[in-house]
């Protein structure tokens, strides 16, 4: 696995997309997938940067590891803010009722939907958030 750390004070994801990807360019990932994971990977490490009450001397981990047979990827984000568990909420209403009236909150209800696996805990102080993607 390997690991990033970005500072919490840039709330631009392509230096985390470009990690990623050049952890996955040895391998034969479907252009689909890495879509599902850019945008998965701008929607957390946004929110993580802008509501994780981050000092501005911190920053986010970021671990990628690709596993092999099947192909896949694990991707860990981990920070020291605020703890919070984005899964907790549930999954919005998304009638078209309910999505004309809303603002914003659809983030992690469109990554849980494009990665196989989301998972949360709150260990050692930190908040860590874990992707799993099949890369096939």
């Amino acid at each position: 696995m390997r690991c990033i750390t970005v500072p919490a004070t840039e709330e631009d994801p392509i230096p985390v997309i470009e990690f990623v990807e050049e952890q996955l360019s040895p391998y034969d990932c479907s252009r689909k997938a890495l879509y599902q994971i850019e945008i998965a990977i701008e929607e957390i490490f946004v929110n993580i940067v802008r509501y994780s009450g981050l000092p501005a001397d911190d920053g986010v981990e970021i671990c990628c590891e690709v596993l092999e047979d099947p192909l896949r990827m694990t991707l860990r984000f981990r920070d020291g803010g605020t703890p919070f568990d984005p899964l907790a909420a549930g999954d919005p209403d998304i009638s078209p009722e309910a999505l004309e009236a809303r603002e914003g909150g659809l983030g992690i209800f469109m990554v849980k939907q494009m990665m196989d696996s989301v998972s949360y805990a709150y260990e050692d102080g930190k908040n860590t958030l874990t992707l799993l993607k099949s890369l096939g």
